[in-house]
């Protein structure tokens, strides 16, 4: 299952060893809940490997505004603590799956 992340504990998942994928979503918005069971799947499927959680931009202002979120889905990929790649609304789970694996390279 994807962790949800808050702006209270971002910091902590950000500087953990694992990489970070954030899925940056809302209720409202019809792409984000079609890209939700893609992250749950990637989230089993890395689990231990990688840390994968969703955060939801309606109540996590100071995250949001810190990456400029401005358009969702939005799924940012960390690798040391830095950005290392992003994805704006909803791709395949093939082009997550790329992206993962270079996180781990």
């Amino acid at each position: 299952m994807a962790l949800t992340v808050t702006d209270s504990n971002f910091e902590e998942l950000l500087n953990d060893d694992k990489p970070l994928v954030v899925d940056f979503w809302a209720e409202w918005c019809g792409p984000c809940r079609m890209l939700a069971p893609i992250i749950e799947e990637l989230s089993a499927e890395y689990a231990g490997r990688v840390n994968i959680g969703k955060m939801d931009v309606d109540n996590n202002p100071e995250t949001v505004s810190r990456f400029g979120i401005r358009n969702i889905p939005t799924v940012l990929f960390f690798k040391n603590g830095e950005t290392a790649d992003k994805c704006v609304g909803a791709s395949s789970k093939a082009v997550f799956v790329e992206k993962i694996e270079r996180l781990l390279l």
